[in-house]
């Protein structure tokens, strides 16, 4: 099986020192320089805000897919995408992040369900009484939260406190939600085409000459929660879970193994990474409809290849 055959061939971690100053997310690796950041895709699975693993082709599903989108949806909001030298790599001009994430959500579900059935409001919204699990909203639904350092959570926030403590202020807010809204509209479109429910979505924004702009990543499977359209109804009629193409099945994993975020995650074992990574290419294939492409070369040396081709990388490293 070539899942299983790649099990051993991951990347945890790159170490470019020409490439620019190194920063470390939960899953890319970012090289800063000049106005660029060069973003390589790893192999690392997070959940609950911790990186808990790795997962075969899971950085080259991410890229491909950010790309994928970027590209669809460059006329409803510019954003930072230059290049693509690699599955794995996307050149990205450097924008000045906004310190919040943008949540949209078509149906009750995931923390918003907990928080909803614990009696809590969600990102200040407070919803109608009698809601299931996994009911789909009239309209869609801005929950944004705080971007937290990593190893810590990220924490609802609501629009009126976003603009009273000065994070964005509420021009540029109103024009973001709005974009938020078209980004989801497009994509919540094309998924059903393709047989899939575009559940919810995080969108990072950030401002590059006084320009709002689209960064980070667009509807990937790390970013969004995507559910089957065919069988949703029955499901939710029954109160059954929803079968889902993205990483909630890891989380769950997760919870059984008695982590839900506190304290050291349990190291995944073969079984939970080969049926992640073949949820990844699965969703790769369902939103893009093209084959993916299995590439066995070691990725650390086809990555170095491709960016010594592009010039981005000094020839001796």
């Amino acid at each position: 099986m070539m899942i299983k055959e790649q099990l051993d061939n991951t990347i945890k971690e790159t170490n470019f020192e020409s490439l620019g100053k190194l920063e470390r997310g939960k899953v890319r690796d970012n090289y800063f320089d000049d106005g660029r950041i060069i973003m390589i895709t790893t192999d690392r699975i997070s959940a609950f805000d911790h990186v808990v693993g790795t997962v075969p082709f899971k950085g080259q599903v991410l890229t491909q897919i950010a790309a994928f989108w970027f590209n669809m949806t460059k006329d409803i909001v510019r954003n930072h995408l230059t290049d693509v030298p690699d599955p794995n790599v996307m050149v990205v001009r450097k924008c000045e992040p906004l310190p919040v994430e943008v949540v949209v959500r078509a149906y009750l579900t995931g923390s918003a369900w907990r928080d909803y059935k614990a009696g809590k409001d969600i990102s200040g919204i407070k919803l109608p009484a009698g809601l299931k699990k996994d009911q789909k909203f009239d309209k869609p639904i801005i929950t944004p939260s705080t971007k937290a350092e990593r190893g810590e959570h990220d924490m609802p926030i609501s629009r009126e406190e976003i603009i009273e403590r000065g994070l964005v202020d509420e021009e540029t807010w109103n024009k973001i939600e709005e974009i938020a809204l078209k980004l989801f509209a497009r994509g919540t479109e094309h998924a059903a085409k393709q047989g899939l429910i575009l559940v919810d979505t995080k969108y990072e924004f950030g401002l590059l000459d006084g320009e709002i702009v689209l960064m980070d990543e667009i509807h990937t499977p790390d970013s969004s929660r995507y559910w089957y359209s065919d069988t949703y109804q029955e499901l939710f009629e029954k109160g059954e879970e929803q079968r889902s193409l993205d990483k909630e099945h890891v989380r769950e994993w997760l919870r059984q193994h008695g982590f839900s975020g506190d304290g050291s995650p349990p190291p995944l074992d073969a079984g939970i990474r080969i049926e992640a990574a073949r949820r990844y290419i699965k969703v790769y294939e369902q939103i893009t409809g093209r084959k993916f492409e299995f590439l066995k070369v070691p990725i650390l040396d086809r990555i170095r290849k491709h960016l010594k081709d592009a010039g981005y990388l000094k020839e001796e490293e």
